[in-house]
């Protein structure tokens, strides 16, 4: 295990690869499960915020679940908020290309320059897990496993990219520059 300040990084996410092959799921992660994506308390109010501008980019069925459900749900496992889900299965905001491969609604909306949030931070990071356990006042990122990201396996180890490598990008949304820094000079000494 590495600590970085008061988050424990699972040694998983240096020695482990991957890298999404959407070619070979077809975004799979959107549509299978028993729960939309987790939400961070703060999401709450930003989906309330940009639902005008991501609702174009919703599927008739994924508005109307969103319409009749709300932008986000609590889930009664856990009471923990996620995105809803059409009947039991995808994601309200999921939506496909014309090659069958899921997309986020508010992704897209995002990168047409229509809002400033991305996507919810629990699919951006990905194969990253975020336990928190406010007793010990830490958070725990863990390499989540998941048949269906096989393929992702396979091609992070071609490409020889670490967990934490392929999610930079998200571990620096949520973190910032400098704990993705010392993460990097981290798994270099576990390299090694």
């Amino acid at each position: 295990m590495i600590f970085i300040g008061d988050i424990l990084v699972s040694d998983e996410l240096v020695e482990e690869q991957f890298v999404c092959n959407l070619a070979a799921c077809k975004g799979a992660c959107c549509w299978e499960g028993d729960f939309g994506a987790p939400l961070e308390p703060a999401e709450l109010a930003t989906l309330d915020r940009i639902y005008a501008d991501v609702a174009p980019y919703l599927s008739p069925v994924g508005r109307e679940v969103v319409e009749r459900e709300g932008r986000y749900v609590s889930y009664p496992d856990t009471g923990s908020p996620g995105t809803p889900l059409v009947t039991g299965g995808p994601c309200a905001y999921m939506t496909l290309n014309r090659n069958g491969v899921a997309q986020c609604a508010i992704e897209r909306a995002y990168l047409d320059g229509k809002t400033d949030y991305r996507k919810p931070i629990s699919c951006h990071l990905y194969p990253i897990r975020v336990k928190r356990n406010p007793e010990a006042n830490y958070e725990a990122l863990n390499y989540d496993r998941w048949d269906i990201c096989a393929a992702a396996c396979t091609k992070g180890e071609r490409e020889k990219v670490a967990v934490y490598e392929f999610a930079k990008e998200a571990l620096v949304r949520a973190y910032g520059a400098e704990f993705y820094e010392a993460l990097d000079e981290a798994a270099k000494h576990v390299r090694s």
